[in-house]
């Protein structure tokens, strides 16, 4: 739906390019128009090859249209009228669309000369001019509703604004991501692979591995503040166990499978089942709970080829995926235990965040009883807490609503990373129980926590949010130690070796090649210090110190230096 005047000036960009696209070549069909947070993109099929390049003639098209364009009125058309208006004109894309997706019995026809279409929002009843500012800004294949055995699209996105001053800083902005592309940057500084071999499964190069390691540790020493035990789970489970936990019904679709002895078995998209299934090993006291499990679970999760997207969307990530088992009695607790866990961590990254609240979605599973209850305890906490928040209703997950978590990185981009979930239908399912005071079996409440989400997809958060230049805790290398000449080599490694038994990770850069070079090296690859060493540092027991992003260079003593490193990694500091 248009929630804005600026989403009603991308609806009349994306009806200007469809008019431009059929315009310029002939027999281009038009399948579906989207307006997003970023700005529209509309799917083609288009005769013959359609490449970047062409994007400039369709964009000049566009502007000599703009010129033309008087005031429009929108027809309200039933979908099946319209259906059958665009079966007529051989818009097949379009006919079908209108048939099976269009949300309301009722679409706005928009016409200019030759030209009819579907508006793609209903909010506006009267269409003037197109946008004022406008950019073609890629194009790129998309299957046809998203499902690979159909026909692939030409799929062009651009942006448009009200003033060229919009669009201008619009497109400073996209040149700002672009330089901080954690894929690009991923790369470029030695972090990730990507192969065909495993579509959407990242290799973590060694330096990567350390990033990773690191937001591990991070998470570990939170989880033994607030008294979680860590668990593993097996990554294949029966059909059975899937068809019982509700993931069989809910999310088949998005899972992989195998057969093993004869059996069906699937490859674990979640880790909750597994942790049902710990808790179950054993009889349980109301004096055990809560119980608390973590776990730093690989999963798999089937997605189309056309949606992966670095480490934002891959196939195979790792969740930090945790699970407290709570009395009735304890559930706002542990909820704003598990809210100030997250505060704490997100704290250590400098991000704001904003909350949402999720509620029951269509395809879900328990009484209204249950669910009312639920979401009324989610929104006690959440009040308890003074957090402001939203509710975004339908959203939840199939067995309870939740608590998520979206954080804005450098560029004022939203991310929804962290969640607190209330399940009271797992429990159910697995049989789960524990013993009351009165020697009397109850049903335990699962409260599902993640704070990284995906350790994968906040790492790729993090790499654009720092562009590439982590703090020093949590930079690969935290020092690069470059000596003038060969002869200054030796003292270069006796800094490096002195750096690495205070635990910091240190570099000697002694390659026969020129200094400015070598120090280069270190400031593109972002090492927090790069520290040059000769005669006079030789002779003081010095450095000339060199932090990333700052002109100049401090000389420090050797012991100094150690310390300064150290003093920021303990504190977690840039």
């Amino acid at each position: 739906m248009c929630q804005s005047k600026q989403d009603q000036v991308k609806a009349n960009a994306a009806m200007l390019l469809a008019w431009a696209m059929q315009r310029k070549f002939s027999g281009a069909k038009l399948g579906g128009a989207f307006v997003t947070e970023q700005g529209f993109y509309y799917d083609f099929e288009v005769p013959g090859a359609f490449a970047e390049a062409d994007l400039a003639v369709v964009e000049e098209e566009m502007r000599k249209l703009s010129a033309k364009i008087s005031s429009c009125s929108l027809e309200p058309y039933s979908r099946m009228e319209a259906a059958v208006l665009f079966e007529a004109r051989g818009e097949s894309w379009k006919a079908e669309w209108l048939r099976e997706e269009a949300e309301s019995d009722e679409v706005q026809i928009y016409r200019q000369e030759e030209f009819v279409d579907v508006y793609p929002d209903e909010c506006a009843r009267e269409v003037g001019k197109s946008a004022a500012a406008f950019k073609l800004l890629s194009v790129a294949g998309a299957y046809w509703r998203g499902d690979n055995s159909r026909p692939m699209l030409q799929r062009i996105y651009g942006a448009a604004f009200a003033s060229e001053a919009e669009l201008k800083q619009f497109l400073s902005w996209q040149e700002e991501a672009a330089r901080r592309d954690h894929r690009k940057l991923g790369k470029q500084l030695q972090l990730i692979h990507f192969s065909e071999e495993a579509p959407g499964m990242p290799f973590y190069l060694p330096k990567g591995a350390v990033v990773r390691q690191e937001l591990e540790n991070l998470s570990r020493q939170f989880l033994r503040k607030y008294d979680y035990e860590e668990v593993r789970t097996p990554l294949i489970m029966n059909r059975q166990m899937w068809e019982q936990s509700g993931h069989w019904e809910h999310y088949r679709d998005n899972m992989y499978f195998s057969e093993l002895d004869n059996h069906q078995f699937a490859v674990k998209p979640m880790n909750c089942p597994g942790h049902m299934l710990i808790y179950k090993s054993q009889l349980r006291s109301y004096r055990d709970l809560p119980i608390r499990l973590a776990e730093f679970g690989q999963v798999h999760r089937h997605e189309f080829s056309g949606a992966l997207n670095g480490l934002f969307r891959v196939r195979t990530f790792c969740q930090d995926d945790a699970h407290i088992f709570v009395r009735p009695d304890q559930i706002e607790e542990e909820i704003g235990r598990a809210i100030a866990m997250i505060q704490e961590m997100y704290g250590l990254f400098g991000f704001e965040y904003s909350l949402e609240l999720s509620t029951r979605p269509d395809d879900s599973m328990g009484s209204d009883e249950q669910w009312g209850e639920a979401e009324a305890a989610l929104a006690q906490v959440l009040q308890n807490s003074g957090l402001p928040y939203r509710i975004n209703p339908g959203d939840g997950a199939f067995y309870g609503p939740k608590i998520d978590f979206h954080i804005k990185d450098a560029l004022n981009r939203s991310h929804q990373c962290a969640t607190v979930q209330l399940d009271f239908q797992m429990p159910e399912k697995f049989g789960l129980a524990y013993v009351d005071e009165k020697n009397e079996k109850r049903t335990p409440i699962v409260i599902h926590r993640a704070i990284y989400g995906s350790i994968d997809r906040f790492m790729g958060i993090l790499i654009e949010h720092y562009a590439g230049a982590f703090p020093v805790w949590l930079a690969p290398v935290q020092a690069v130690i470059v000596p003038v000449s060969e002869n200054h080599a030796a003292y270069a490694e006796q800094v490096c070796r002195r750096l690495k038994e205070a635990g910091i990770r240190a570099e000697a850069d002694c390659r026969n090649e020129k200094l400015g070079y070598r120090i280069r090296e270190g400031q593109l690859m972002k090492a927090p210090y790069v520290a040059v060493v000769g005669d006079a540092e030789i002779a003081a027991g010095t450095v000339q110190a060199r932090l990333f992003g700052e002109q100049g260079q401090r000389e420090l003593g050797l012991n100094d230096f150690v310390a300064e490193l150290c003093g920021k990694v303990e504190r977690r500091e840039g």
